[in-house]
């Protein structure tokens, strides 16, 4: 099972779209642990994850995470797919970023 891990500015706002993206594995079968943290969890949150992925409220700190993990895939959720709480987009694009499409 590969663990997707959602950063934003509280782990709030990211907890419909991690309902929206674990609707869409299951459909489609994928077998994957979402869960949504804050930024400040990143130290433990990051080091299990096979991807991370920054809501655009956090997206500055891209580099810096790259830096401090540099063996982990760090994204950011496209500002569309995060608005619209689009799972399904957002699923794709992390499958894609890990190979897996």
């Amino acid at each position: 099972m590969k663990k997707i891990t959602l950063l934003c500015a509280a782990g709030m706002s990211t907890s419909l779209l991690v309902t929206k993206m674990k609707q869409a594995a299951e459909k489609n079968g994928y077998d994957y642990e979402i869960a949504a943290y804050s930024l400040a969890e990143a130290p433990a949150q990051v080091p299990s994850a096979d991807i991370v992925l920054l809501g655009p409220q956090v997206r500055f700190n891209e580099k810096k995470l790259q830096a401090q993990y540099p063996d982990k895939i760090i994204r950011c959720i496209e500002m569309r797919d995060y608005g619209t709480m689009n799972g399904e987009a957002v699923v794709n694009f992390a499958r894609k970023e890990m190979g897996e499409q």
